[in-house]
C-alpha cells in the first residue's frame, strides 16, 4: 500500500482536518505526493509571480491557517502527464463524496486550470 513521505506528512499537516481525512484515505488508493498546503505571504507573492496562482495574499485558500486548500501530485510525479493527474483526481472527488465532503478540483476551473488542486467549498 502506497504511503506518503515524511516531507509529504509535514506539508499536510498544514491543512484543514479534513482535507487531511481525505488525503490519508485518498493514499491508500494510489500513491501521490503532496505539493503544498499552507502557503505564507513570501510563497503566494512566488505562487503568483511565476503564473501558479492568480490570487493575491492573503485571499487564497493556501493562505489560511489551517489551510482551506491542497496541492498533490501522482507519484512519481511527472507534470505533463495530464491523464495520471484526471486519474488521481477521480480517486480524490469519489473519496470525498463517500466521505460527505464538498470538494473544489481546479482542473475543473474554466480560466487557470489547476490540476494539482483541490479545496473545500464553502457552501
Amino acid at each position: 500500500m502506497p504511503s506518503f513521505s515524511p516531507r509529504s506528512l509535514e506539508r499536510l499537516a498544514t491543512c484543514h482536518l479534513d482535507l487531511q481525512r481525505l488525503m490519508l484515505e485518498v493514499i491508500k488508493q494510489t500513491d501521490f505526493a503532496v505539493l503544498v498546503g499552507f502557503r505564507n505571504k513570501a510563497d503566494q507573492d512566488l505562487a503568483v509571480a511565476e503564473g501558479h496562482s492568480r490570487t493575491p495574499w492573503p485571499t487564497s485558500k493556501h493562505n489560511k491557517s489551517p489551510a482551506l486548500a491542497v496541492d498533490i501530485a501522482p507519484w512519481p510525479i511527472d507534470f505533463d502527464d495530464r491523464e495520471r493527474f484526471f486519474k488521481l483526481a477521480g480517486h480524490v472527488l469519489a473519496t470525498a463524496h463517500f466521505m460527505g465532503l464538498s470538494i473544489t478540483w481546479g482542473g475543473n476551473w474554466k480560466t487557470l486550470q489547476d490540476l494539482p488542486h483541490f479545496e473545500l467549498r464553502e457552501d
